[in-house]
């Protein structure tokens, strides 16, 4: 274990997942400060929670059904989001999330180089490590064998991550297809994705992961019996994330497109409505 920063969690292994965080994002916020490029965050994004699980599973020697479970199910979220990012040319140079420009163009240098020096790369490494917070307390309860809410929490994430690798491959055949387009001079009728799962929510591929993560949450409350526990303050601020987020992308999207606030007002944000299934 590192652990040589001291914390409450000193001597866990999650304490030394925090402290692999804290190394990392100051690794980091120092690349991103001298490449002036900020997705590095991101692209560590998809990583991190797996190697965090993987801490806290081998700490036990592997020998907790929970635990090896909870890890198995996040390595296969890391692994589509990886893929995902990896394909749209996230991990290339000079691969920077359109939307950190965004914010450079809108804010003061001063005001952005302070946004990524708080939220930018700590802040979202911090809420990175605290969404896996649920690994921890089975950690706690390694001993308390599986039951029916696990089996539940299980079945859920998979679905949801069902959903989510749909709708990563719907927007990238849709991008692919307008890239083509355009290539080619053709006419883009549609600049903006609105079939398939798009037709229901405007984001369902967020939305299912934010399901996701609250779900991993379920984990927790089957280990300890809980239903308040801290590790749930993860999913809590990754929504505060995401709905930051969005909101941007849609003010761009609206900036760019005249017909997207039509979108906008007819398809519900996140969760779909029985107004939506009518629709579809």
């Amino acid at each position: 274990m590192i652990n040589f920063i001291p914390h409450p969690m000193t001597g866990t292994p999650f304490g030394t997942a925090l402290d692999l965080c804290i190394v990392l994002s100051i690794a980091v916020l120092l690349i991103t400060l001298a490449t002036r490029e900020c997705s590095w965050v991101d692209r560590l994004w998809s990583l991190t929670p797996p190697i965090y699980c993987l801490v806290v599973a081998s700490a036990l020697a592997f020998s907790s059904t929970r635990v090896n479970l909870m890890t198995l199910l996040v390595c296969l979220w890391g692994a589509r989001l990886t893929f995902n990012f990896a394909r749209k040319g996230g991990y290339r140079p000079g691969g920077e999330d359109y939307r950190w420009g965004v914010m450079r163009e809108r804010l003061s240098p001063a005001a952005f180089v302070a946004v990524i020096a708080t939220f930018g790369v700590p802040g979202q490494m911090l809420i990175i490590w605290l969404f896996t917070a649920p690994i921890h307390a089975a950690w706690l309860h390694a001993d308390a064998a599986l039951n029916a809410l696990d089996y539940v929490a299980a079945v859920l994430f998979l679905a949801l991550l069902a959903v989510e690798t749909v709708a990563d491959q719907q927007m990238w055949t849709f991008q692919q297809d307008k890239k083509r387009r355009r290539e080619n001079a053709e006419d883009v009728t549609q600049p903006f994705m609105t079939t398939g799962l798009f037709r229901y929510t405007r984001h369902p591929n967020y939305a299912a992961e934010l399901g996701q993560w609250a779900v991993f949450y379920l984990f927790a409350v089957a280990a300890t019996g809980q239903w308040v526990h801290w590790s749930g303050l993860g999913i809590i601020l990754l929504v505060a994330v995401f709905v930051g987020s969005i909101r941007l992308t849609e003010s761009v999207s609206a900036e760019k497109y005249p017909g997207y606030a039509d979108y906008q007002s007819s398809t519900p944000m996140l969760l779909p409505t029985t107004r939506s299934f009518a629709r579809g």
